[in-house]
């Protein structure tokens, strides 16, 4: 677990995850007409998250 989070690809899907997981509770406690934005925001981030936490990065690069 450690050596992933040196990883800057899986910091940021971490990073992106997380602030997706606030706008869609946001979105599910308050069910405001104005607050659609956030279940749109927050499913992209979650998305995006989970696609920067699943890239490798490669072993032999330097």
């Amino acid at each position: 677990m450690y050596k992933r989070l040196n990883e800057l690809s899986f910091v940021i899907g971490l990073f992106f995850s997380i602030v997706s997981i606030i706008l869609l509770t946001d979105y599910f406690f308050k069910k405001e007409l104005s607050s659609k934005i956030n279940l749109y925001t927050g499913i992209v981030f979650l998305i995006f998250g989970l696609f920067m936490m699943s890239i490798k990065r490669n072993k032999n690069a330097k």
